[in-house]
């Protein structure tokens, strides 16, 4: 999904997000399965679904999908993940602040969208403990770490990682999850709320940051 086009992606994309995913058959089973479980969470059937009705619409042999998933839970979390973080490329403005926020907002148009909360939902629903990795949340994390090092090389000042995930990605899917607003204006409200941990009032560049003529 290319920055900034968050809301053109069609309904098929919804049914099949993209995945790291084999190749051969093993990759024509993913992608029927990944689409079989976005068609039911799509019909409001996350809570009832079952291994066999998803190896039905699928058209695969429900061992297959017992064999490689296991459960139920475990495919919901996958393909929840694998919608949510669709590999979209990081902007590069050259300027922290901008990049951060045009990020925000391709996450928050994506997971602020119907097909997209109920993925989540079901992502959240399929844990019923602690767990050690998340799968979402480290490949945001990544994307952080990247943003955040290329504006260190530029010589900007720059928030950690964590803070940068704990205030305003975390916000983002807290509000998906609750179904609270995940617009640009609040978008650029948590992005003002880490600038102003950095700089004097919200708004200002943060220390260190170059002057752009």
């Amino acid at each position: 999904m290319a920055m900034g086009s968050a809301t053109s992606q069609s309904d098929s994309a919804d049914a099949a997000p993209r995945a790291r995913r084999p190749g051969g058959r093993s990759a024509r089973v993913q992608s029927a399965v990944y689409a079989a479980v976005g068609q039911l969470v799509g019909a409001g059937q996350r809570d009832t679904m079952t291994i066999p009705e998803v190896a039905d619409l699928a058209g695969v042999n429900p061992t297959s999908i017992y064999r490689r998933w296991g459960s139920i839970d475990v495919l919901l979390g996958e393909v929840a993940v694998a919608a949510l973080t669709q590999g979209e490329p990081l902007p590069d403005t050259g300027v922290l602040r901008e990049d951060v926020a045009e990020w925000a907002r391709v996450i928050a148009a994506d997971i602020g969208r119907p097909k997209r909360r109920a993925y989540l939902r079901a992502m959240v629903a399929a844990r019923d403990d602690v767990v050690e990795v998340c799968p979402c949340w480290e490949i945001r994390r990544e994307q952080a770490e990247e943003m955040i090092a290329r504006a260190r090389a530029r010589g900007e000042s720059a928030p950690s990682v964590r803070q940068l995930l704990d205030h305003v990605i975390a916000p983002l899917y807290h509000h998906a999850v609750f179904g609270l607003a995940v617009d640009d204006a609040y978008v650029a409200e948590l992005i003002d709320d880490v600038v102003s941990m950095f700089s004097s009032r919200p708004g200002d560049p943060l220390p260190g940051d170059r002057v752009r003529a």
